[in-house]
């Protein structure tokens, strides 16, 4: 008998998997194009993948400010959305592969994140449910940042 907690395991041949994984954007991306285009009306003009290390979505370059879309499941957040106790609890659910690539992605994340503030750099993370919820506020906390910054440098 279920109590309804856990998600039923669905079995998908490989070949299935990859199809299905291998379609999945990972640029202009639709939490991408929502939130350039909450930026673009506050008048921030941005550049899209800036080639530093970790590629953000959005780069304000003069006022170094790196600007990344995170995807929910992706990057770690998936588990807060489903309601369960911690990202460790989400990973038990995959298979040994899944739950490594997405450890990997989030150390990834991590890394990047203190590299490019190591560069002198300001990154800003938002989830994908963050964007799609509210783009107006992800994009007035980049306008803060922007005129903080633009002022100061």
């Amino acid at each position: 008998m279920s109590d309804g907690s856990a998600r039923p395991r669905i079995i998908r041949d490989a070949q299935t998997t990859y199809r299905i994984m291998s379609s999945i954007k990972s640029r202009d991306t639709a939490p991408e194009r929502i939130l350039g285009k909450a930026l673009w009306r506050l008048g921030l003009r941005y550049r899209k993948h800036f080639h530093i290390n970790g590629k953000p979505d959005f780069a304000f370059t003069k006022a170094k400010i790196a600007v990344f879309c995170d995807g929910d499941f992706w990057h770690g957040n998936n588990w807060r959305l489903r309601g369960l106790s911690s990202f460790e609890s989400e990973l038990a659910t995959y298979s040994p592969f899944w739950s490594e690539k997405l450890k990997r992605n989030v150390d990834r994340d991590q890394r990047v994140t203190r590299d490019l503030e190591n560069d002198g750099w300001h990154v800003m993370r938002f989830w994908e449910s963050d964007i799609r919820s509210n783009p107006e506020e992800c994009a007035f906390l980049v306008l803060q940042t922007y005129q903080t910054r633009r002022h100061s440098t």
